[in-house]
């Protein structure tokens, strides 16, 4: 969970060095820059709401779910962030974590950014497209058994593994496209 958070900041924080060396560059105030970070950290984080979601209305009866509320009552950011570590490998049919949901998310974000050029939105269309990308490969890497039975856990049958990583191309492919869309937006 600690090398997954340091990846998942890393790379906002390199796609927001990129887009803010392009936005300098074309004369973007400094608001704008705020809501491109703003849009990125956002985006870094907010698909991790499936754990929660996972613990109050997927598997409320499990005694990680009851361990999660008490310490969300008692304001316990430490003992979420420990029980997010030992158990977010073993939480498979999460609703953002899915295949169907990136399909959506690729979809949306086209719709997005034909619809907008504003910076806090399309930068948080990126980092959400970013995030699973980053879960994705993180997964890939060290165990790709563990990638597949999340990314199409209400499934019957599965793309195989040796798949995988073609998978994983293509919505790379997506990601990039964006991330030149979001700094085509605004110059």
């Amino acid at each position: 969970m600690k090398h997954e958070l340091r990846y998942h900041l890393l790379a906002s924080l390199v796609i927001f060095v990129l887009v803010s060396i392009f936005l300098v560059i074309g004369k973007v105030d400094s608001i704008q820059l705020l809501y491109l970070f703003l849009g990125i950290t956002l985006g870094s984080f907010i698909l991790d709401i499936d754990h929660f979601i996972f613990w109050f209305f997927l598997k409320p009866n499990l005694e990680e779910s009851r361990l999660a509320r008490t310490a969300i009552q008692n304001y316990d950011f430490k003992a979420i962030y420990s029980l997010l570590k030992t158990s977010h490998q073993t939480h498979y049919n999460l609703i953002f974590h899915h295949y169907f949901f990136q399909v959506i998310l690729v979809l949306f974000s086209f719709f997005i950014f034909t619809l907008t050029k504003n910076l806090f939105i399309t930068s948080l269309v990126v980092s959400l497209n970013l995030h699973l990308l980053i879960d994705e490969i993180i997964d890939f890497v060290y165990t790709p058994k563990t990638l597949q039975k999340w990314l199409f856990a209400r499934e019957n049958s599965q793309l195989p593994v040796k798949f995988l990583g073609r998978y994983i191309l293509v919505f790379s492919s997506f990601l990039l496209i964006f991330i030149i869309l979001l700094i085509a937006t605004q110059l």
